[in-house]
This record gives structure tokens, sequence and C-alpha cells, in this order.
């Protein structure tokens, strides 16, 4: 399941230090090349919960070992890639297999390691790789397009997948039937899915189409009455819906996820444009780009254990706020990148403050989400928060990437590129502020954990001999 985690959270960040390259090498446009990004994170981040009631009706194991099979084989396919739509398509079926995987791969972690010592340390581990895949994917990612080009960040894949499959098939048990309540939601994942797709595709057509031009407004039409299709679906069908609604009656449900749609926007854009800063403007190469981007993941690292050590004496919701608002300040830090800049100058220091802002957060957000929430229900939760922070990731990147290409304008020099790349940090800051500003208003004030919640810091650590 490490394996699993790994492999899941480097394909987020391993794509993204290629970017250049992939658009010099099949021809995409400036606005189109964000679809090598989102169309993996839509497609995850819209199928996550059909995928865990998949993984509950059909059975984890048979689930998680479908979900690799097509992971792997779209990424040797996207490796292969000869013209921009084959990449996005190759992207898309990635998504769908972590889509599969992924919560089927956490629900055998729970079931296997049901309390105690055990269960801390594997949930420790899983942690540990689900930080290292994201920290490392932005190095390995240029390590790899430097030296072996741009088409082994999805070979890389390949190998990981292999080994994670003869893994399971040899160490994973079958388990006990699964228990069909009722049959899965499909329609319902099918029209979440189309509806967010069009959401974000009328959004990037705005470099072409005015937002009050026809073509626009009925694209974003048809995506919002295909969305309230959905709500009307869940609300009535007969089926095992993807979400109750009644779930966002909970405010720490519905403060947190709306906290992570804005937090997951504003990652997603700040890590394309700090990329695209750095090569294109700085004139930095792949894997030094790989290598800037490592303070920015120590910093996180940092950040999530002083969220530990706060979070003794330090209620959730504040540490929610204080993280925004000190990852915002870093982006704004950011957007006043220079055309002349340097890494020392324009770069390291607002990673760190950022980096380690967001540390801070992603603790007490997963603490925050499932508060209150019955224990049948903590799994929709769970995959609710892996899903809003995906469809965050797409339509921010969709929306910042038009509105700084726009800025950018038809001249592609590095002073043009640069304004643009600064209003998009500046809007990720803006957008920071916001989540913020939720968590200080929608979530309920709350005391630190008490004493006897408390877990020892030593429960962390591997048994010694």
């Amino acid at each position: 399941m490490a394996v699993v985690q790994f492999m899941v959270s480097l394909d987020l960040s391993v794509v993204n230090v290629g970017l250049p390259q992939i658009a010099t090498g099949l021809g995409f446009g400036a606005v189109g090349l964000t679809w090598v990004i989102h169309a993996y994170a839509l497609a995850f981040g819209g199928l996550l919960l059909l995928g865990g009631k998949a993984a509950d009706r059909y059975g984890r194991r048979r689930v998680l070992l479908l979900g690799l099979g097509l992971f792997g084989l779209a990424s040797l396919i996207g490796g292969f890639a000869q013209e921009p739509g084959h990449l996005v398509a190759a992207r898309a079926a990635q998504g769908v297999g972590a889509a599969a995987l992924a919560p089927a791969a956490l629900a055998l972690l729970t079931a296997t390691f049901p309390g105690g010592r055990a269960r801390v340390r594997a949930f420790g581990v899983w942690s540990a790789m689900n930080a290292a895949g994201g920290a490392l994917g932005v190095l390995i990612g240029g390590l790899l397009t430097e030296y072996a080009g741009w088409r082994w960040v999805m070979f890389v894949n390949v190998p990981m997948a292999v080994c994670a499959l003869v893994l399971a098939w040899r160490g994973v048990a079958a388990g006990p039937p699964p228990v069909r309540s009722g049959r899965p939601d499909v329609l319902g994942a099918v029209l979440a899915t189309a509806g967010m797709t069009l959401l974000v595709f009328g959004i990037v057509r705005t470099d072409q189409y005015a937002w009050t031009s026809p073509v626009t407004l009925t694209t974003l039409a048809v995506a919002v009455v295909l969305l309230a299709a959905f709500v009307h679906v869940e609300r009535t069908t007969a089926r095992d819906p993807l979400i109750r609604l009644g779930l966002f009656a909970n405010r720490s449900v519905a403060g947190a996820n709306a906290y992570n749609l804005l937090v997951g926007a504003a990652m997603a854009a700040a890590f394309y444009f700090m990329s695209l800063y750095l090569q294109r403007v700085l004139g930095t190469g792949p894997a030094l780009t790989g290598l800037m981007f490592l303070p920015f993941a120590l910093g996180v690292v940092a950040g999530s254990v002083l969220a530990i050590r706060l979070g003794y004496r330090l209620a959730p919701r504040t540490l929610l706020v204080f993280g925004a608002a000190l990852t915002a300040a870093g982006f704004a830090w950011f957007g006043l990148i220079s055309p002349d800049g340097a890494f020392a100058t324009d770069v390291l220091g607002p990673s760190v403050i950022a980096s380690v802002g967001f540390g801070l957060c992603l603790g007490p957000l997963v603490s925050t989400a499932t508060a209150g929430v019955a224990a049948h229900e903590s799994g929709v939760a769970s995959g609710l928060l892996n899903s809003s922070r995906q469809i965050g990731a797409s339509l921010g990147l969709a929306a910042l990437g038009t509105v700084a290409h726009n800025r950018t304008g038809r001249t592609a020099t590095p002073e043009a590129l640069n304004d643009g790349y600064a209003l998009g940090l500046a809007l990720s800051a803006a957008l920071l502020a916001a989540a913020a500003l939720i968590a200080l208003t929608v979530l309920r004030r709350t005391g630190p954990p008490a004493q006897t919640e408390r877990t020892d810091d030593r429960d962390l650590l591997p048994a010694r001999d």
C-alpha cells in the first residue's frame, strides 16, 4: 500500500517540470498544456467516490489490482504519445486507474490494521510515502526530463505499478465476500465528472472566446445543468448514492471541503507557475528546477511535524487559519517575481514561508473533515475530501492559467511571461486568504484535543529490538 500511495502522489507532481519539453515535443498550445495536469486531476477527483463504492461492492483487492493494471498501462501508452490528444487521453486514463486503486488501498490498510501501535506505524509509513511522493516528484521529473527525456515522466510509473501489482497479488488476502447493499451510483459519477469537465473546458477556452461570448456561456450553462442533475440524482436515486447530501449539513465537513477546494486550486496553480517561471524566465534547466523545489518539500515536512506539536495546544481551526494565512503570505511574496530575479532572492524565501504554512494545514484539515461524521460514512467523508482537492486543482489551474495567459499576451518574452506568472501567483495568494476566512467563519470554535485523545509522538517511531 505504501508503494501504491507513493506512485499516486508522485504522479501528481512528476509531470510539472517536464511541461516545457512536452509542449515542444508534442506541439501543445500555452493553455492546452494545462490539460496534461488537470486531465489526470479531474478524472481522479471526479471518480474517487465511485472508486470507493466499487471497492466495497466488488472487493478491495480486485479493484486495487484492476486500478494498478489500468494505471500502469496508461502510463506506458502516454510515454509513447505522438500527439497532444494521445497524452491527454493517457493522463485521463491514469486518473481513472488512480481513482480505483487509491480508495481501495486505503480501505485495505484500514482493515488490515484495525487499531493499536501497529495501526499508528502503518499509517505513519503510508503518510510518509504520500509526502515523499509529492516531494520527490518534482526532483525526479526534472532529472528524468533533462537526462532521459520527457517521456520518462510517464514511463517511470510502469515499474512501480508492476512492483505494486506483484506485491498486492502475493501479499494481500482476498478478504471476506463483499457486502452488496445496493448498486453503485454510476449515473451520478458520470454527471459529476461530465459537469466538472465542461466547466473547466469552458474556462480554458476563454483565451479564444470571451467570457460573454455565446460559446462560453453555452458551455458553462450546460455544465451547471449537469451538476444540478447530479444533485437531483443524489437526492432521488434508489441506488447507493455517491454522497449523502445531508452530510454537508455538518459544518466541519462543508467548511473543510470548501477550504480544501481553494487550497487545491492555489497550490496546483502556484506549482505550475513557479515551474514555468524558473525555466522560461530564469532559464533554469529541468534538473536544477527540480532541486530548487526541495526547500518547499522540506518545508512541508517541517510544517507537518510542527502541526503535531501545536495540535496538542491549539484547536484545528486555529491551525487552519494560521496555515492558510502563512501560505498566502508566501504566495504574495512569490507574486513579486521579476524577469531578472534569482533563486535566492525570488524563490527561496517565499518557498520556506509558503511550505511551512501548507504543512500546518494538512493534518488538521483531515481531522476537521471527518469530525462528527458517523463511522459508516467516514470513508465517504475521506473520499469527498480527496475529490474536493483534485477538482479544486483542476479548476484553479484552468482559471488562473487562462488569466495568466491573457496577461502575457501574444508576445512571449521573458518580461511578458513574468507578468502573467506574477499575476497568477498573486491570485493564488488571494484564494488562500479566502480559505483562511472560510475556516474562521464557517468552522466551529473548538478547544484543543483532550489529553486522553493525544497520541504520544513515540508511537510514530518504529519499535526497537
